[in-house]
């Protein structure tokens, strides 16, 4: 698989993308279609909010909250979305929060913004970082910042709704905003969908869902391609159980560290030989938890690994195996069968695909928008993962569509590839950053998109 930076200058050309400097999402060049003329009011009125949305989004940055803790975040969304005139509920799975504006007959659009941040300490020198730590349920303290974008995704989704009711004359039909918690987690939309997202709060069925993600690509950059977007994931904790003693009487206990040791060396090869070379999956262990002193052995051990795959088929051949090394190892180390590993799947997420139809749709006003060599179609699919689309439950056969949104500084990107790089930072990194400039693009993104779903020409 190409990297993100060579498949983005090949391409776009991240030379003259680079010296262009900010993208003007007003520009045509290149572009198959032009813009409505809805849409042309959109743009003009999404340029007269680029202050407010500097301050929120510095507001929501400056203000992180982990998984399900979400209660500032979803408060602001809350409070924006009813000043506009949405029907708004709150408290769904914890923090959850969902608008609903209905103007007219027409087609029913829903889309979502995921709220929470991550356990990571920001490095990015900025002065609206985030200088948050919170205490976990476990007593421990952890830094808490936005290194992933969800800070921008709710400052996107509350311009655009701002922009599309000053537009109601403009369009005919239902728009249903989400707030999701525990993206991170990939457990806040099932969580959603369990506390009744659909039956309870009688929301009606939706003609089409889409969201949209930051990717460290340069501002003015879209990748919306049909198909396999994002891959399947599972979090899976194996505790090893064995039997504490002193250290120096190892012969007289049972260390389980030597198990989860000796474990972990053979779970790296379970991709290579249960998974054909032909079909991505990853297997990357990122934790393991065991005692406490140097002298002591502990009677568990916990290995906390992150699965990857885009076949089913590949994903239980993996979830086998880890039970069947697992297993292998406390035996070999003589445990007896009530006490052989405790494996637990956390949360889960299927791969995310794209619907080509509606891709392909909204692909059209994109590169009206942006330009045509800005709206990345042939694109390979990403090894990371989301639990959006399990926010429609059961409703499976709704059309679903999930972009990219470049938030870099161009100038920045280009330097980082001078530099040998893939890119400038990565996710969940502490240099993550949102520039400034792709706060005004990403709501022209959207609002573009929903437009086109609704406009009444």
């Amino acid at each position: 698989m190409k990297s993100i930076a060579k498949h983005l200058c090949q391409l776009v050309g991240f030379s003259a993308l680079a010296l262009s400097g900010v993208v003007n999402a007003q520009s045509t060049a290149n572009a198959p279609h032009s813009l409505p003329a809805v849409s042309v009011k959109a743009v003009s009125l999404i340029d007269g909010q680029t202050d407010w949305l500097s301050k929120v989004y510095k507001d929501i940055h400056q203000h992180p909250e982990l998984a399900f803790m979400e209660t500032r975040t979803a408060a602001i969304v809350a409070k924006e979305l009813k000043s506009l005139g949405f029907d708004v509920k709150t408290g769904i799975a914890e923090t959850g929060v969902v608008g609903v504006l209905k103007n007219g007959e027409g087609p029913t659009i829903m889309y979502r913004a995921d709220m929470d941040a991550n356990a990571v300490e920001e490095a990015t020198g900025l002065p609206y970082a985030s200088k948050v730590r919170v205490k976990l349920k476990d007593g421990t303290e952890t830094p808490v910042a936005h290194m992933c974008g969800h800070d921008a995704h709710v400052t996107w989704m509350l311009g655009m709704a701002r922009t599309m009711v000053a537009l109601k004359k403009e369009w005919r039909g239902t728009i249903i905003l989400v707030a999701q918690p525990a993206e991170e987690e990939v457990t806040g939309a099932k969580a959603m969908v369990t506390e009744g997202l659909w039956r309870k709060y009688n929301l009606p069925k939706p003609d089409y869902f889409f969201a949209v993600h930051t990717v460290p690509a340069p501002v003015g950059v879209v990748i919306n391609a049909p198909g396999p977007r994002m891959a399947g994931t599972d979090q899976v904790d194996v505790l090893f159980k064995g039997v504490p003693g002193h250290g120096s009487m190892p012969h007289l206990s049972n260390n389980p560290i030597y198990m989860a040791t000796n474990a972990i060396t053979q779970y790296q090869g379970i991709v290579g030989n249960v998974v054909s070379a032909q079909q991505p999956a990853a297997l990357s262990v990122g934790s393991i938890q065991a005692g406490s002193v140097n002298n002591v052995v502990p009677s568990s051990a916990v290995v906390k690994m992150n699965l990857r795959w885009f076949d089913p088929k590949a994903r239980e051949a993996i979830v086998n195996r880890i039970h069947a090394v697992s297993e292998g190892v406390a035996q070999m180390q003589g445990m007896p069968k009530e006490q052989l590993p405790q494996i637990t799947l956390k949360g889960s997420t299927t791969p995310v695909v794209n619907n080509k139809e509606f891709s392909t749709r909204l692909n059209g006003p994109l590169k009206a928008l942006l330009g045509d060599k800005k709206v990345l179609t042939d694109y390979p699919a990403f090894m990371g993962s989301e639990d959006v689309h399990h926010l429609l439950g059961e409703h499976n056969d709704v059309p679903f569509n999930f972009m990219f949104v470049g938030v870099a500084d161009p100038v920045v990107f280009a330097n980082a590839i001078k530099q040998g790089k893939q890119m400038p930072y990565v996710p969940h990194s502490s240099e993550f950053m949102v520039d400034l400039k792709a706060l005004p693009v990403g709501v022209k993104v959207i609002t573009v998109s929903m437009l086109e779903l609704l406009n009444k020409q």
